[in-house]
């Protein structure tokens, strides 16, 4: 008899494309077929099968303070008996924007929209209709959402599928695209002397999440600014991921560069279905309606994620960022440690409360060195530590994420996990 998660999953491969809303949550890639989520808390999440599972996945990062925290969880109730959506202002999307200012400068003013996909779109946007150039220029396996122009040599789903990246990108769109590695200050420059005139924008994750975790290399992000400084193209960091992770402030706090503007996603809300996108206030005034770039949305500034947002941030600027980064550290380092002394070829990089395992013997700085991974082993890993309770990320071409509400016996439990894996 199937299991509950097998007879969901069966109904939903009848109805939802591949059975799911999103590519990667398949588990394709991993060779087995996904569980289905009935509720989460802290730092675990249950299967509809009643199966208790230590959750790294923290919905894809932005769970910094655990599942359904219950100051959160109490915020966003409040505002629900007050309406689920208004179509119209509210006092919590002033307040939330004034402290993103608090806690990012760089972002002198903000626009709130429903998703990380729309902030990055909308960015794109207001860059090209500010600097009235076409061409954007990103990073091979760089992810940031799905609008057309950035499907091309995407990471996260795409590579993880092995999906050509612009199937439904009309070519006039994708050729509008130029890229470059991750971390090779030099092809940039070259871009930049082939097509300086007309790039609008570079845009980036400041920390690359969507090939696995890879740090910007020393000088990196400096020379990007130093570039679209000298060329008048728009600097954006696409902190979907890094926002509130890699510092209190994000990677531009962590590494001290200030991009032109900044994209984040659904960490402001909470964890619903939220994101916003800001910068100077001189770039920001084109937006509509107080300038001519259009971009607009019924559910943007919903009150609810508004509320969640406010107790999230207000929190998370009162927690001990350096205590979680050294508990990731030891822990990430003690798993590789375990997994080298069953024999495998395994690169850790790991910064603040973010972390990959790659299965390979080649230090990955870049989309090209990440794909020498073995994900075949991965997969084997990944299965194997779902049985023993622990949930990662279903593909080896993500992070895994700790949280604030993570102990030291969660940690200690994944790792007893991962001795009884065998590869």
């Amino acid at each position: 008899m199937p299991s509950k998660s097998e007879a969901l999953f069966a109904r939903a491969q009848n109805i939802l494309p591949g059975g799911v809303n999103s590519p990667v949550r398949a588990c394709k890639s991993v060779g087995c077929e996904p569980v289905f989520i009935e509720r989460a808390r802290g730092s675990r999440m249950w299967t509809v099968d009643g199966q208790e599972l230590l959750d790294f996945v923290m919905s894809w990062g932005p769970m910094l303070l655990g599942h359904a925290d219950p100051a959160v969880e109490a915020a966003a109730v409040a505002a629900l008996k007050h309406g689920a959506s208004f179509g119209a202002p509210c006092p919590a999307e002033v307040e939330l924007g004034e402290l993103i200012r608090t806690i990012m400068p760089g972002m002198e003013m903000v626009r709130m929209v429903s998703s990380g996909t729309e902030a990055t779109m909308s960015a794109v946007r207001l860059a090209r209709g500010y600097t009235n150039r076409a061409k954007i220029l990103k990073f091979d396996g760089c992810y940031h959402g799905h609008s057309d122009g950035f499907l091309v040599a995407a990471g996260s789903g795409v590579a993880t599928l092995s999906i050509p990246g612009t199937p439904g990108v009309p070519d006039p769109i994708a050729n509008l695209t130029l890229l470059a590695p991750y971390n090779d200050l030099a092809a940039v420059e070259a871009q930049f002397k082939a097509h300086g005139a007309d790039i609008a924008c570079v845009i980036i994750e400041p920390v690359a999440g969507n090939v696995g975790l890879i740090e910007p290399a020393a000088g990196f992000l400096a020379g990007l600014r130093a570039l679209c400084t000298q060329y008048g193209a728009l600097l954006i960091f696409d902190e979907v991921i890094s926002g509130f992770r890699a510092a209190l402030g994000g990677a531009q706090a962590r590494y001290g560069v200030t991009p032109d503007l900044t994209t984040l996603g659904k960490i402001i809300g909470g964890g619903f279905p939220v994101g916003c996108y800001g910068g100077k206030r001189e770039i920001m005034a084109h937006i509509a309606p107080s300038g001519p770039v259009y971009q607009a949305g019924t559910l943007s500034g919903n009150p609810v994620a508004m509320a969640a947002g406010l107790e999230t941030l207000g929190q998370l600027a009162k927690c001990d960022y350096a205590g979680l980064e050294a508990r990731t550290k030891a822990f990430a380092e003690e798993l590789a440690g375990i997994l080298r002394a069953k024999g495998q070829d395994i690169v850790l990089n790991q910064t603040a409360s973010l972390f990959t395992l790659f299965f390979t013997k080649t230090p990955v700085t870049d989309y090209a060195t990440s794909k020498t991974q073995d994900s075949a082993k991965y997969g084997s890993f990944y299965r194997q530590m779902r049985e023993f309770g622990v949930n990662l990320a279903p593909s080896g071409y993500e992070c895994a994420f700790t949280s604030f509400a993570h102990t030291e016996a969660d940690l200690e439990l994944a790792l007893a996990a991962a001795r009884k894996v065998q590869l």
